[in-house]
């Protein structure tokens, strides 16, 4: 073999080799891209004003599949999950998501009195919502299992005072920040 012909060889071997490796990154890639977001974390749309003032529609968030596997969902947190079976009743798909803030858990008391939230029995400070509820909501107790959850926007929001209570098992993560529109870039709270 020339050493020309010898060149010409290293030179395609070379190539495929290269091809080889760069298919090979981009494979991984998309692996641990699908793997981040099933598992870790997802981003997600706002299409409505259920959460506003605290999300505005258009809004896009990353929500954290991990910590509620270690610890249990707390007061206040916003949450994305799929619809409870009342709502796929009702006609919503189990694939689309909601997005409520957590109000109560299994064995608390929830009421809704003169425009104020009641967590047994105990008046709840909520700086972050739009307008006091314009509807009351007589005292029930949660569940074994499921959460009472409100959207910020009570007097707009398809929420616990509507249709009832969340199983914690159709929780998908917990929201923790907007990183789109950049003004609203931050935490969420």
């Amino acid at each position: 073999m020339t050493q020309e012909n010898s060149d010409k060889l290293g030179v395609k071997v070379g190539f495929w080799a290269s091809i080889k490796e760069n298919f090979s990154i981009v494979a991984i890639g998309l692996i641990l891209a699908v793997l981040i977001r099933v598992f870790i974390a997802e981003p997600r749309f706002i299409p409505s004003e259920s959460m506003f003032p605290t999300l505005s529609i258009g809004d896009r968030l990353v929500v954290e599949k991990v910590s509620y596997y270690f610890t249990p969902p707390h007061h206040r947190d916003i949450v994305v999950f799929t619809p409870p079976p009342q709502l796929q009743i009702l006609g919503y798909d189990r694939n689309q998501a909601f997005i409520k803030r957590i109000i109560a858990h299994s064995g608390e008391v929830v009421a809704v009195k003169e425009g104020i939230v009641y967590v047994n029995d105990q008046p709840q400070q909520e700086n972050y919502i739009l307008e006091p509820p314009n509807y009351n909501l007589n005292s029930i107790v949660v569940p074994e299992g499921y959460l009472f959850v409100m959207g910020d926007n009570r007097n707009n929001s398809n929420d616990s005072h509507i249709w009832g209570f969340l199983p914690q098992e159709n929780i998908i993560g917990k929201a923790i920040f907007t990183f789109w529109p950049p003004q609203h870039l931050g935490k969420i709270i």
